[in-house]
């Protein structure tokens, strides 16, 4: 079947991409709730709604995501193996530590020609957006505000690395309002990434409009649901792009 999708063009990681997501299947990083988040979690969207992105700019990266609840992760009862730490130095990644001793949430490698980082995310439920330690994982990971909405429910998809990877990736009408919220939050800092975020956001949106609508609508309300600055997010992205609006919530 990975054979197939390929002749037919689907999008695929990278190797060096696929080596390091092969690696954390390997070691449970995704059978312990772990989820694919990112650009790479947008390209897998291609075979999971069935559709072809009208460009590449939406869909490149050299960075890898994963995120996880903490609260999961300390329940499970289970732990990568083996650990996430040494599986990515055996790939020749670094740990960067953090400010406190023995943190580490971030992995980086010098390739020939470009950096690549390997980050591993949770969401906070707190005033600050502090470092927290998730223990089936075993791995540190920097908490956002936002991400546990992103990574609630999600979805199995396979990833075309040799003959398939089996990874959890967010639910795309999810990532797709998700992205408005990140594109407004981060737009005084980062213009090129909230740029990013908001044609990723667009080009879901379409797609979901057209093959699953209700969902969509859903994903939306929920989100508009959760509070004044979570519609000032969303609202402060719709200004940008109005005409996302009538494909959010329709006459």
């Amino acid at each position: 079947m990975a054979k197939k999708l390929r002749a037919e063009g689907v999008l695929a990681p990278d190797i060096e991409t696929g080596k390091v997501l092969s690696a954390m299947a390997k070691s449970g990083v995704f059978r312990l709730g772990g989820v694919l988040v990112g650009t790479n979690a947008f390209r897998a969207y291609e075979l999971e709604l069935g559709a072809r992105y009208e460009t590449d700019s939406a869909s490149s990266t050299r960075d890898i995501d994963i995120a996880g609840f903490e609260k999961f992760s300390v329940a499970v009862g289970d732990f990568t193996n083996p650990e996430i730490g040494r599986a990515l130095a055996d790939l020749g990644y670094d740990g960067i530590p953090g400010i406190d001793k023995g943190q580490f949430w971030r992995w980086r490698t010098d390739g020939q020609s470009q950096t690549r980082e390997v980050e591993f995310l949770t969401p906070s439920f707190e005033e600050d957006e502090g470092v927290r330690y998730l223990p089936s994982m075993q791995v540190h990971a920097q908490s956002l505000h936002y991400l546990n909405y992103l990574i609630r429910e999600p979805v199995k998809v396979g990833l075309l690395y040799r003959d398939g990877i089996l990874v959890q990736v967010p639910r795309p009408e999810r990532f797709a309002i998700h992205k408005l919220i990140l594109a407004h939050r981060r737009a005084g800092r980062s213009v090129i990434k909230a740029r990013k975020d908001l044609q990723q956001a667009e080009m879901l949106i379409r797609i979901l409009r057209e093959t699953r609508p209700t969902e969509l609508e859903m994903a939306y309300q929920e989100a508009m649901d959760e509070g004044p600055k979570w519609r000032e997010h969303i609202e402060g992205s719709l200004n940008v792009k109005p005409h996302l609006r009538d494909l959010l919530v329709p006459e």
